[in-house]
């Protein structure tokens, strides 16, 4: 194998077990050396090779101690991107349509996504007239991506130097040189004249969305999204990139706690992909999370959602967030979905799920009790909270409570 096909040094940690993840990529990783192998897809090891080269030759921490240094990509980080730039199918077209990042806050997901987008934005990867878009439900969370990438490129010495050269001016004040290439801030959007090139920022509007034709659409934060409009937003981009066979849709998440939403879905097809149930071939799914709830707080399993952690995230800062959460029920729920990418049905439970079960005993019938004296209530709520249906049984001299809740 070449030296430097990292989905294969990749894949060789996490077969020997000096690399720790969980069941998920363990299968997704299996799945690409698999049909490699098989030629189902092909590799395409300069593709791979400039996408990271370049990022790393390019792109700057931002904020931070790190910035504004050059960002250096970790090892899943380069498997990931080869994966994405350098898998390719039988006519040497990008594989993959739909790519899903689930893992832990402070890991990095939306710097890379920035990379990203700035790779295809001005390296010229994406081709004359690319068209790149941050989405999200309102305009204004569009900012963490969209400003990161025009910071980044402020930063590079390539964009300072191109900007020193075209800002000379002969005796009549006019520019001598050509700036066509130089990267520009509009009002509404990044521009480079040269290529057509663009980086836009938009919120939710299904109806307005049809004719946006992506190089690459950044979704960030996924499981945020409300139900129905996240989902109807999700389908028109998909649908838009019809005429791009190297269009890509990036979701980059952590864990949370809608229901129904677009999350769910692709969640659901990744799952169901990776157990070979599914007979998709443009999905390719990165789900960072751990695998046993029970060990929420073992250092080792959390490893599992959190590939950064003893590298940007520090070892202490990850048992503190422990401590606070072992002693607080409202900050396990967060911890688990924010920290193991567990979801969370609310962000704040009542009881326990152990303490319901223990509770609970054995499963009872209503018919169990026919014939039997009973009182039934029904709590009709005006808003969205809790509504409970329950039934009271008097039988040999005890009582017996049969409640449903419904949101």
């Amino acid at each position: 194998m070449p030296e430097d096909n990292h989905i294969y040094a990749y894949y060789q940690g996490i077969s020997n077990g000096s690399i720790a993840v969980g069941r998920w990529i363990r299968l997704l990783y299996e799945y690409l050396i698999t049909s490699l192998d098989e030629k189902r897809f092909f590799f395409d090891q300069k593709a791979a090779s400039d996408a990271i080269n370049w990022i790393e030759a390019h792109c700057f921490h931002t904020e931070g101690r790190l910035a504004p240094g050059p960002l250096k990509l970790e090892l899943w980080q380069k498997a990931m991107l080869s994966a994405i730039f350098g898998i390719v199918d039988g006519n040497g077209e990008r594989q993959w349509q739909e790519v899903l990042l689930l893992v832990a806050r402070k890991n990095g997901k939306s710097k890379l996504a920035s990379s990203i987008a700035e790779y295809l934005w001005r390296s010229g990867v994406g081709g004359y007239g690319a068209r790149v878009f941050c989405l999200a439900p309102k305009l204004e969370q569009t900012d963490i991506i969209y400003n990161d990438v025009w910071q980044m490129c402020t930063l590079d010495p390539e964009y300072q130097s191109e900007k020193e050269r075209t800002s000379i001016k002969n005796a009549y004040r006019e520019k001598v040189n050509d700036d066509s290439m130089l990267p520009r801030h509009r009002m509404t959007d990044l521009f480079i004249p040269g290529t057509n090139s663009t980086v836009k920022k938009i919120a939710f509007s299904a109806k307005k969305s049809d004719g946006f034709n992506p190089s690459l659409c950044i979704c960030d934060e996924i499981a945020a999204w409300e139900g129905d409009k996240g989902l109807k937003q999700y389908e028109v981009m998909m649908s838009a990139m019809g005429t791009r066979p190297d269009g890509l849709l990036l979701s980059c998440t952590t864990s949370g706690y809608i229901n129904d939403s677009i999350y769910d879905e692709l969640t659901k097809r990744s799952t169901r992909f990776l157990l070979g149930d599914s007979k998709e071939t443009r999905l390719l799914p990165f789900l960072y999370m751990i695998d046993d709830v029970d060990k929420w707080n073992d250092v080792n399993e959390l490893r599992k959602a959190n590939p950064q952690l003893g590298k940007s995230i520090p070892v202490s800062y990850m048992l503190e967030s422990i401590a606070i959460a072992e002693s607080s029920l409202s900050k396990r729920n967060e911890f688990l979905c924010k920290c193991c990418c567990i979801k969370s049905s609310s962000s704040l439970a009542w009881l326990d799920a152990k303490v319901v079960e223990a509770a609970s005993g054995e499963p009872l019938r209503l018919e169990d009790f026919a014939d039997t004296y009973a009182v039934a209530g029904i709590d009709l709520s005006q808003s969205r909270d809790l509504t409970a249906c329950t039934v009271v049984i008097e039988r040999d001299g005890e009582l017996y409570v049969f409640a449903k809740f419904f949101l």
